[in-house]
């Protein structure tokens, strides 16, 4: 079999990093066989034990917290505090799990029928194929993993095809830490990641966009698939909503470049407040430069759909921020951040996602239009309400169709709550208890008591 060599990219530069070798068809059924073995004796350790080698491994993560932020850096171009808030947000995620495991969930025992005692036991699905994006490497992986191994489940995990560095470094410490197998890695393209998915895995999750997340659930057929795709979410901005409400989207949206899913990105205001946060959002915006306060797009791709919506868009009002990228960089994929406002409802800037540091802001008639206009497009990921009167608040972000909602905050999360998409943004949960459920399947045990 022909060798395929990849060549990712420094997106700080456009420089080329060394190649490596895709994994092909017999890589992956290697991996999967080798983990499906690994995948007994992994699941039948009691809790306790599965528990302490996951806190191990975040102690090694944290150990090696420069290395993971340095790769890191090399495939996402992130500035220095973003990639070590990832490391350390990644290990946080692993310790919740490993906590996570000796937890239990189910119904409790009991008896349901007359001379009848019942339980339900939960048990892990098998080997899970996790697909995780570029635009957080390691805290994606880290989101699929926490849950499947501490449901008892091994791995195997594809990163993107531009960020395998700390896929690879995870795989080295999780050998030594968890067991041979139990995480395997197989760095590659697209078709690395349908072979993997048409593999004999047991169950698919997959992170990434909505084509793919199609293609992943088309390809699964009948076995167990969790989908978290695009957000495009909005932003609901009241007229009286807090000082501090321009700062905090410009801030979130132009956090890691604005390449995450939960990211603000359509701000919908009422008629008599629509001009003043127009110019509050250029403002906040404005001082927002890239390579000074958030990095460059990921990938050339990327940085042409940010190119293709933006020319695209009929805006008639666009406020454009600054690039610094410094000396040496200018082959980088550089994007300033951008407010754009006077635009049509199917404007492409607002039924698309830029995934970039963009806000549009649209004007509604009202409260019942600033919803629809809201729940107007297919993905409903996350969202976010401002406003001084918490309870009206409240009553908007429930009428939100989404699957995580902030009043006066936005892309706030914990490993405690849950996370998830509805629509066209997917399904599943990530994140907090009820992310265990979606790597384990019930089985029901009754004895007969006579």
């Amino acid at each position: 079999m022909t060798m395929t060599l990849l060549t990712p990219h420094d997106p700080r530069t456009g420089l080329p990093r060394p190649a490596y070798q895709a994994a092909r068809e017999k890589d992956v059924t290697a991996a999967v066989e080798a983990a499906a073995a690994a995948q007994r004796g992994w699941a039948a350790l009691p809790p306790g034990q599965r528990s302490r080698r996951l806190l191990r491994l975040a102690d090694r993560i944290e150990d090696r917290a420069e290395e993971y932020a340095e790769a890191l850096r090399a495939g996402t171009g992130k500035l220095p505090a973003e990639a070590r808030g990832e490391v350390e947000g990644s290990a946080d995620v692993l310790r919740f799990y490993a906590g996570a495991a000796r937890t239990e969930v189910s119904p409790a025992a009991g008896r349901r029928m007359a001379d009848r005692e019942s339980w339900v036991r939960w048990e892990p699905l098998g080997v899970v194929a996790a697909v995780v994006p570029w635009n957080y490497p390691l805290m994606m992986a880290m989101w699929r993993l926490g849950p499947a191994l501490a449901a008892g489940n091994t791995v195997v995990l594809k990163p993107a095809e531009t960020t395998p560095d700390t896929a690879l470094l995870l795989a080295e410490d999780a050998a030594g830490l968890l067991g041979d197998d139990v995480v395997r890695v197989l760095p590659g393209d697209r078709q690395t990641g349908v072979l993997l998915v048409e593999a004999r895995v047991d169950a698919i999750a997959f992170t990434g966009s909505t084509a793919g997340g199609l293609d992943v659930a088309y390809r699964a057929g009948l076995r167990r698939v969790s989908l978290e795709l695009g957000g495009n979410c909005a932003a609901l901005v009241l007229p009286d909503a807090p000082a501090y409400t321009c700062a905090s989207l410009a801030a979130a949206s132009v956090f890691n470049a604005g390449q995450s899913c939960a990211a603000p990105a359509r701000v919908i205001t009422l008629p008599e407040n629509h001009d003043a946060v127009v110019a509050g959002l250029a403002r906040e915006m404005g001082r927002m430069v890239a390579g000074v306060d958030f990095g460059p797009l990921n990938n050339p791709d990327q940085a042409a759909r940010y190119d293709r919506i933006l020319e695209a868009s009929r805006a008639g009002v666009r406020h454009t921020g600054r690039t610094e990228p410094g000396p040496e960089r200018d082959g980088g994929h550089w994007r300033p951040s951008v407010v754009l406002a006077d635009l049509a409802d199917d404007d492409p800037a607002v039924v698309e996602e830029v995934f970039g540091p963009v806000l549009t802001v649209q004007r509604a008639r009202d409260l019942a239009h600033a919803v629809e206009l809201a729940n107007g497009v297919p993905q409903a990921l996350a969202a976010s309400v401002w406003s001084s009167d918490v309870s009206s608040a409240l009553t908007l972000a429930g009428e939100l169709e989404a699957g995580e909602a902030w009043v006066n905050c936005h892309l706030d999360q914990t490993p405690e709550l849950p996370h998830g998409g509805r629509k066209s943004s997917g399904h599943g949960t990530d994140l907090s208890v009820l992310a265990i459920a979606e790597y384990q399947r019930p089985k029901c045990v009754t004895v007969r008591l006579d």
